[in-house]
């Protein structure tokens, strides 16, 4: 693991962030992270809200724009990154290596959680996927392409990325299973995982972070890019938003019509999806802009501007604490033991009538505690870049 601590020139919170910087981008992050959070650590995965629950396959729910709208906010974030370097005398080598280098930061930071995870549950098999792996390998591809082709190169290539993954998925036959099945097992996205990571994954046979379904994440990546390239232009903001706004309406609407023949689904990451995410997300991000930067209204977003500025570093803290809290085992009056993280909650939330209210209040403390983090990491002006 590689961090760096990165701190202010001046004490003040405003005066630290580069003129280019864009309040309302780690506003958004910050909102992100702050979902992945909640519907990450509930008290109880038997008492869930159904929103903050994965669809079960096909469809979608409020959890399944989170890791789409991390990835959006990973290319607008890289844009205005590399903009800044540049500026700063960078050479397209240099971004390069950073941009392999920091990938294979946060890939490794998430193997070795899952490693963990293996060691202290003693657990059958290693799962090599996980989500800050997929964050690695598509900010390491999207980066690569950004630097290869420009801006002008960045439609095109997401374009491609979609359409190839469609037409893979429709055409390419499954041994046993024929071509062109989206079912868990049957589809291509499954048969490449079991090929290429046998028993290392999530589920049994197949995982929702596996590589053929990361092509398609990756073009969430480079819609972001996109976002990234009209919000950095010398227009006024009218222009830029109302193009953000349109271009996600656009996205959007395609996205959910492309879903009725290649339907929405979040574990297979198809490119209706994709697209449907990116083009929500770019209305997010527009709003966001809005109400943070043109509007100036600011004091509500503080909390998660604090968790956007290390959101990485936050989330990679959360699953930690997640996996210490499961592990640490209590006694129990039942005589079986407990993990701590049960004990937290029935000690302390399991207490209304009906349970998901309780389990969802876990999860709100979950995230107020690192809130609390965040906003000490803010006032330190230290930021932890993986």
């Amino acid at each position: 693991m590689r961090a760096r601590v990165v701190p202010a020139e001046s004490p003040s919170p405003q005066s630290s962030a580069p003129k280019s910087r864009l309040v309302s981008l780690d506003v958004f992050r910050g909102l992100t992270i702050a979902g992945m959070l909640v519907v990450n650590t509930p008290g109880t995965w038997a008492h869930v809200y159904p929103p903050l629950l994965h669809a079960e396959w096909n469809g979608w729910t409020y959890t399944d724009t989170i890791f789409p709208f991390f990835l959006f906010a990973v290319g607008v974030s890289m844009v205005f990154s590399f903009g800044r370097r540049i500026e700063k005398g960078a050479r397209p080598k240099d971004l390069a290596l950073h941009t392999v280098e920091r990938a294979v930061a946060i890939f490794a930071i998430g193997l070795g959680l899952n490693v963990l995870s293996f060691l202290l549950f003693h657990k059958a098999s290693l799962r090599i996927p996980g989500v800050l792996q997929r964050i690695g390998v598509c900010y390491l591809v999207g980066g690569i392409l950004y630097l290869a082709f420009g801006r002008r190169g960045l439609f095109p290539a997401a374009a491609t990325l979609l359409l190839l993954y469609a037409v893979l998925m429709a055409q390419v036959p499954v041994p046993g299973f024929g071509a062109g099945r989206l079912d868990a097992q049957g589809n291509l996205a499954a048969y490449v995982d079991r090929l290429v990571l046998g028993d290392h994954t999530w589920k049994p046979g197949w995982d929702p972070e596996g590589p053929l379904s990361t092509i398609p994440a990756i073009a969430s990546v480079l819609a972001g890019a996109l976002a990234g390239e009209l919000l950095r232009a010398r227009t006024s903001w009218r222009p830029r938003l109302v193009g953000l706004m349109a271009s996600g309406a656009l996205a959007t609407t395609l996205g959910v019509l492309w879903g009725t023949v290649f339907p929405i689904n979040k574990n297979l990451w198809t490119s209706s999806y994709a697209l449907l995410m990116a083009g929500l997300a770019a209305v997010g991000l527009a709003l966001c802009v809005w109400i943070v930067d043109v509007r100036g209204w600011k004091a509500w977003a503080a909390p998660f501007r604090w968790l956007g500025m290390n959101a990485l570093a936050i989330f990679t803290m959360s699953l930690l604490a997640t996996l210490l809290l499961l592990w640490v085992k209590l006694p129990s009056a039942s005589g079986k033991p407990r993990s701590l993280y049960a004990a937290i909650f029935l000690g302390a939330f399991d207490r209304f009538a009906d349970p998901r209210l309780g389990s969802l209040l876990f999860a709100l403390a979950f995230l107020a505690v690192f809130v609390a983090v965040a906003g000490l990491l803010y006032r330190k002006r230290i930021f932890l870049k993986l």
